[in-house]
């Protein structure tokens, strides 16, 4: 997710490379794809052992795991691509830093690749513990209410852990209301990481330090937002899963899910909000002497 408000590529936030030691392009898909599967894996997977065995005491919990897989993440592939992680970011790469069409394309991609990838491993592992959920709660994959059980892949609104999921719990959080909470989201996710990555920014962290900073900034913005839509910040963090859960049996529940809105909260609502924090953060790094 580290990105710069100069058009340099990610990386030389973290390694002082300058764009001309920009890595090849299959390089920098090997990165994002290794960078995603590591993020959804920790973090989808602290989502999995949490609703399927109980192995985290609440929502906090969750969220470090999710900021420690986005920061392991960024260490493992910052050098290779620049650690998007998230075709959010890399949109915000496109439109504000130049990123050529081309390169964008294969990101997500390999964004893309590596989420469902994370969600098979994933399931390979807690496939068991999910169909004894399933049987304690009666849940029928793929019928009404199996959204209890698809959430461990792709995410819902309100939050069935938290609300429930019948149309009770619906009124709760509305579609443009989702809409917003992600969108409100990923613009703080999109600022902070071009703040703490910007070279104008005198304030920002060591080198060594940013990626333990960004996953904090995750967890903070997961525990206010996750209630409402389960924080998806990022689109192939939902859509992977979401594909994997649709081709294992949830069906309709997975894609398009009981109320629609799995491209315009959960794709439409990321990238917006991207551009939006994005855009903002530029802004104000251009009115800032250089550090």
């Amino acid at each position: 997710m580290a990105t710069l408000d100069e058009p340099d590529s990610a990386a030389a936030a973290e390694s002082g490379e300058t764009a001309s030691d920009e890595p090849s392009i299959l390089t920098a898909a090997a990165g994002e794809f290794v960078g995603t599967m590591i993020l959804v894996f920790f973090g989808v997977g602290a989502v999995q052992a949490a609703v399927a065995a109980g192995a985290q005491a609440g929502l906090w919990q969750v969220a470090v795991v999710w900021a420690i897989g986005v920061s392991l993440a960024i260490y493992a592939t910052a050098a290779y691509s620049g650690a998007h992680i998230n075709p959010a970011i890399t949109l915000v790469a496109a439109v504000y830093d130049r990123m050529p069409i081309g390169r964008v394309l294969v990101y997500w991609v390999s964004q893309l690749a590596g989420a469902i990838v994370a969600a098979l491993l994933l399931y390979a592992m807690f496939h068991e513990a999910i169909l004894e959920l399933e049987r304690q709660h009666g849940l029928l994959r793929g019928g009404p209410g199996s959204e209890l059980s698809a959430m461990m892949f792709g995410e819902y609104f309100p939050n069935p852990a938290v609300f429930g999921s019948d149309e009770r719990a619906w009124r709760i959080v509305s579609l443009p209301t989702a809409f917003v909470a992600e969108m409100i989201g990923t613009a703080f996710l999109a600022f902070m990481v071009g703040a703490l990555t910007s070279e104008r920014n005198m304030a920002r962290p060591p080198a060594g330090m940013t990626a333990v900073m960004i996953g904090l900034t995750v967890a903070a913005i997961i525990s206010v937002v996750a209630p409402l839509t389960q924080a998806a910040l990022n689109p192939a963090r939902d859509l992977g899963p979401r594909l994997v859960a649709y081709a294992l049996g949830w069906g309709e529940i997975a894609i398009p899910g009981p109320r629609g809105g799995w491209l315009t909260v959960y794709v439409l609502g990321p990238c917006v909000g991207a551009l939006i924090g994005g855009g903002l953060q530029r802004l104000l790094a251009r009115m800032a002497p250089r550090g």
